[in-house]
């Protein structure tokens, strides 16, 4: 198989290179036409915020990856960006690093679960511009299978590997319902964006946000669907929330031990879950120490994200497993394609000849005989044949005895003249366009 990519991604490159090279939906829609004009008959971009690959057919048998490699440098002009910054790929690589991002264990959070539905949505792009062939398609179909597969038959994806989501799933085991709950988020950064996503999507009753930039505060509020706190008026608040989480950039503490100790009265002692995932912190750790107030910070839930990691690492040979399970399937599948044009060839062959010898006797018969006679022929036919295109079928798939799979098909063309069958001389079993086309009929 001559499927080359291209990936640069975390491991080959520094985020800022990443970055520049990151391809907008819009932007893959404008560059597929380039890599088509003259590089690859059909592929597929990927592009997220830690990788952008190109994996495809390349139009001409011998090119290989460096002209797309300089195809994306020309298209994203950026300084420092380099051929040695990206991971190249050919044949049975390529596909198992396509299958190996596709169940997440390639990305930067191992079981990241959003690259799933972005290779998808990267081969949709591709279809929609008819870039995509029937093997290209097969391979994509199949690694939404792998990750799907290692979603359900896994755990690869289970547990917080983000202090921002672990510290929405301890709030989670602390109160058994989140939809009656109020939650301030601190900050607007990006870590109190997490976190304030991932109690939206917790399906938390009530949501604000405080930050001393009123802009990002509202910008955020907005998209959590949430109401904002005035950062001067933080403290004199913090009794009507049941769960607060702080990430700010603050140097000294953003809610000290009288704040929370006042709130504490004016709840009358009701339990509130306070969330410290700031560096340096922005709770006073002694906070810890009042009834009622369930106090974490870095320390205590970076230690609950290092076991989920380790939970998920645990898990890569289950998913590997699964990748090799399909990838034996694919190429059993594409191997098979080789000997289609070959068997549907066979049976032509055996069918004209039926076909005339029936002609020669069709006025010595009437109407009743020859149906019973063109039932038998055509039955004795595919007993002859069934066991030789099982067999072939079997080989193929399987992908052992190729080399004699290869050899029988040679001589079964040379014995019964099949090579001429389909005019020019061509070679059948070499011929994979002519297989491909045939994958519907298979």
């Amino acid at each position: 198989m001559n499927l080359i990519g291209i990936s640069i991604n975390h491991k080959t490159s520094p985020l800022e290179l990443r970055e520049a090279v990151h391809l907008s939906r819009e932007e893959i829609v404008e560059f597929i036409p380039l890599l088509r004009e003259s590089l690859l008959s059909d592929g597929v971009v990927i592009s997220t915020c830690n990788r952008t690959e190109i994996f495809g057919f390349p139009q001409v048998p011998s090119l290989d990856s460096t002209p797309i490699i300089q195809s994306l440098i020309d298209f994203k002009p950026k300084l420092g960006i380099k051929p040695e910054h990206f991971s190249k790929y050919f044949s049975c690589g390529a596909v198992k690093h396509i299958f190996s991002v596709a169940a997440g264990i390639d990305s930067l959070i191992i079981g990241d679960s959003q690259i799933l539905g972005q290779v998808k949505d990267s081969f949709e792009i591709s279809d929609d511009l008819e870039f995509t062939g029937p093997v290209l398609r097969r391979i994509f179909d199949t690694a939404t299978k792998v990750g799907k597969r290692s979603i359900k038959e896994t755990t690869i994806g289970e547990g917080a590997v983000t202090v921002s989501y672990a510290a929405v799933q301890v709030v989670e085991k602390i109160f058994s319902s989140l939809d009656k709950k109020s939650a301030l988020v601190i900050g607007a950064g990006e870590t109190g964006e997490l976190a304030a996503v991932h109690l939206r999507d917790k399906g938390v009753g009530k949501i604000a946000i405080s930050n001393r930039t009123i802009e990002r505060a509202e910008k955020l509020a907005e998209k959590v669907h949430g109401e904002i706190v005035p950062f001067q008026f933080l403290n004199e608040q913090l009794h009507n929330y049941d769960i607060i989480i702080s990430a700010t950039s603050s140097a000294d503490y953003v809610v000290t031990l009288k704040d929370v100790q006042n709130a504490m009265k004016k709840r009358r002692g009701s339990p509130i879950v306070m969330m410290d995932i700031a560096v340096p912190r922005d709770i006073d750790p002694e906070v810890r120490k009042i009834d009622n107030v369930f106090y974490h910070d870095m320390d205590s839930l970076k230690i609950i994200v290092d076991q989920n990691l380790q939970k998920r690492k645990d898990e890569l040979p289950s998913v590997n497993k699964i990748i090799m399970e399909e990838m034996v399937g694919f190429f059993g599948w594409y191997n098979s394609l080789d000997v289609v044009p070959t068997i549907k060839t066979m049976r032509s062959f055996f069918e004209e000849i039926r076909s005339d010898e029936l002609e020669k006797i069709k006025h010595k018969l009437s109407d009743d005989d020859f149906a019973k006679v063109d039932d038998m022929t055509r039955r004795m036919i595919g007993r002859l044949l069934h066991n030789p295109t099982v067999k072939l079928r079997e080989y193929a798939e399987t992908g052992s005895n190729i080399k004699e799979v290869t050899n029988n098909t040679v001589i079964l063309k040379e014995l019964f003249n099949l090579a001429d069958k389909n005019g020019n001389g061509k070679t059948l079993n070499g011929e994979k366009k002519i297989a491909e086309e045939k994958v519907e009929e298979k």
